[in-house]
């Protein structure tokens, strides 16, 4: 499995969380899951609740400032696998892999 670049960290730091949540509820919603259950997920993973999920989203926040105002589920290094390519338990860099953990669960729901 590769690694990831210090580029492709980068390009995950500067990536609008708001650009990629639409995604997320499409992919969830084709496989017949809820925008709720989204967010119950996402609440797991960042304890963010909706009212403050909708701020970061109306605010154009970057993954990176996601994640810093996140405060990070204790069990999420329990999260494995693979996702775009990446074992998610092998990437080293903490922002890239906190983003690949919200991807995995995200694809875990849609599955």
């Amino acid at each position: 499995m590769p690694t990831t670049t210090p580029e492709h960290d980068e390009r995950i730091a500067k990536m609008k969380f708001s650009s990629v949540y639409p995604h997320y509820v499409t992919k969830v919603e084709k496989k017949g899951r809820t925008r709720e259950e989204l967010h119950q997920v996402i609440h797991w993973l960042t304890s963010f609740d909706d009212k403050q999920l909708q701020k970061l989203i109306d605010d154009k926040v970057t993954f990176k400032e996601f994640f810093q105002h996140a405060t990070l589920n204790p069990n999420a290094h329990l999260i494995t696998g693979v996702i775009c390519g990446y074992r998610v338990e092998e990437i080293e860099n903490p922002l890239t892999q906190q983003a690949r953990y919200l991807a995995k669960l995200v694809d875990e729901l849609a599955k």
